[in-house]
């Protein structure tokens, strides 16, 4: 069967137009959310008005809890295309996209035109992958690159390519490793050594050892990643301890980051990431091991991806912090075990794969007008009930889509259900990440800065009394002088203590020694400010700020 029989040309050319269109559509539209989202908009912004691409900084302060490159390529979009939403999720978005082609490719030369196409339609439509796609966070643009070296590795071992082919995918694996580095850190090539290391004892296959090409692989791989960490070490003598100490081993081992969560943490994170293939993975799960057919005598890339995705999950799983986008490299290990183990499935099988969209579908009909049960002091209900909508919107599109695939199904049409399904895990993930936007007037400092912009001329001081609202200084285009407040700019104001203010004491002298002042407070803080006769006029609020100017 050609790929023009099974899935005719135009057909996917259209399917990928409608799926990048969707996409895409709307990096611009929501506001940015604290925590994240505000911090990697930030961090390149200040690279770019302060000319140093070598040290980053966040709200003026050293930052090195993470590698640059997201920072570099986000600056540089901000160059040639503006400070913008839409440029700060940018690099998320464009990896996300690139993260299902890739493996579109890899399936279709590993197992099969159909299996890459069920595989990509798969990666492309998965809650958590999509969600991930769409937010500021550096989790998309490792996992790409993770996902590059594990298809170049594949690609490199098997035997689908010549051996000059198997070299340069070798060299393409290292070189992905390095970028994975300096993504987001070590795991961009810890975990890909600890999961060979994992397929190697229990297949008892140590030959993919000898097919790293180390002594051409690993100059490339120092040649890319290193650099910056030398440089960076050079201008900064406490960088070394803190990021390859703190974030990497302590991070690890320890609580440090308040991010503890139990073992089974990842369980629930996975199951509802995958929806709406959930049936499918633990399909998945059950055959993958055991049933592949060897397709050469020393290396089999089924088992390889099996044991990739259970070597990041369990990493994580031990770990001391935990956040939700940590396993967001396994999805496209699974999103090409579970496109072979589609092409082996019938109508009557793929029927029982539509059984959790419906009932998310269902349930989220009936969660939706609820959803005004969560409004609390931080967030009104009023904006939960505006959130509902959308939340209804994507759960109506999530039932009739179930029902329309599992007539398909029942009809023996399975490449049309399954585009029903991968349709609407899409358009449904995408109108409920979009409807977010709705909390942004709680959840963003976009609105609070509008209204600082008349007050905000040069040389005029902007403190952050006793908190740190992360979208802040992105929106205001400059940095604010921290009050009695540390948290994760703890490290960079013991680096350089004299750019924020120990003590509210300190601030109230600063603040009566300028001619005018802005200052962002929590509502009790202004309450007691105001108590001490500090002169203050309130431009704006929310549930949790209060900017005040001098009068």
């Amino acid at each position: 069967m050609t790929v023009i029989n099974a899935w005719p040309r135009v057909g996917i050319g259209l399917l990928l137009l409608l799926a990048s269109a969707v996409w895409f559509s709307n990096l611009e539209y929501r506001k940015l959310v604290q925590p994240d989202e505000g911090r990697y908009a930030e961090i390149p912004r200040e690279m770019t008005a302060n000319g140093d691409w070598v040290t980053p900084r966040l709200n003026g302060l050293k930052y090195f809890e993470k590698p640059p490159l997201q920072y570099w390529v986000t600056a540089t979009a901000y160059r040639l295309f503006g400070e913008r939403h839409w440029t700060a999720r940018l690099w998320s978005a464009l990896t996300g996209f690139a993260c299902v082609l890739l493996v579109f490719f890899a399936g279709q030369r590993l197992f099969g035109h159909q299996a890459g196409l069920y595989a990509a339609m798969i990666l492309g439509s998965s809650l958590l992958f999509v969600i991930v796609g769409h937010i500021n966070t550096l989790d998309m643009g490792v996992t790409f690159f993770m996902t590059l070296a594990l298809v170049a590795f594949l690609f490199a071992q098997g035997d689908i390519a010549s051996e000059k082919e198997k070299r340069h995918w070798m060299w393409v694996a290292w070189g992905a490793a390095a970028l994975s580095v300096l993504s987001k850190g070590l795991m961009g090539v810890v975990l890909p050594a600890l999961a060979l290391a994992f397929y190697s004892l229990l297949e008892g296959d140590w030959s993919p050892w000898k097919r790293l090409r180390l002594a051409t692989g690993l100059p490339l791989f120092l040649l890319l990643a290193a650099p910056w960490f030398v440089a960076v070490s050079a201008a900064n003598p406490e960088f070394f301890r803190f990021f390859f100490v703190h974030e990497h081993f302590e991070r690890f081992l320890t609580q440090v980051h308040g991010r503890y969560q139990p073992w089974w943490f990842f369980i629930p994170i996975l199951l509802l990431g995958i929806l709406p293939w959930v049936v499918l993975l633990l399909d998945t799960l059950a055959n993958a091991w055991r049933g592949e057919v060897a397709q050469s005598p020393a290396f089999r890339p089924q088992r390889f991806l099996l044991a990739w995705a259970l070597t990041i999950f369990v990493f994580f799983s031990l770990s001391g912090s935990k956040l939700p986008s940590y396993i967001l490299p396994v999805f496209p290990a699974l999103a090409l075990l579970m496109g072979v183990q589609l092409t082996r499935a019938s109508g009557a099988r793929v029927f029982w794969y539509c059984l959790p969209l419906a009932v998310v579908g269902a349930l989220g009909l009936w969660v939706a007008p609820r959803l005004k049960v969560l409004g609390s002091p931080k967030v009104p209900a009023e904006l939960y009930a505006a959130y509902g909508q959308w939340i209804a919107a994507a759960s109506l599109v999530a039932l009739l889509a179930a029902f329309a695939a599992a007539v398909l199904s029942r009809r023996g049409k399975v490449r049309q259900a399954v585009t029903v399904l991968a349709l609407a895990g899409l358009v449904a993930s995408q109108l409920a990440v979009t409807g977010h936007d709705t909390l942004s007037a709680e959840k963003s400092g976009y609105f609070l800065a509008r209204k600082m912009e008349p007050f905000l001329r040069p040389g005029i001081p902007v403190y952050s009394v006793r908190l740190y609202e992360q979208t802040i200084p992105f929106y205001i285009k400059r940095t604010v002088i921290p009050v009695e407040f540390e948290g994760e700019l703890q490290f960079g104001l013991r680096q350089e203590p004299d750019k924020g203010i120990a003590d509210l004491a300190g601030f109230i002298a600063a603040w009566n020694k300028q001619p005018a002042a802005l200052a962002l407070m929590p509502p009790e803080t202004y309450l007691e400010l105001q108590r001490k006769g500090l002169p203050m006029e309130v431009i704006a609020s929310n549930r949790e700020h209060v900017v005040v100017r001098k009068p």
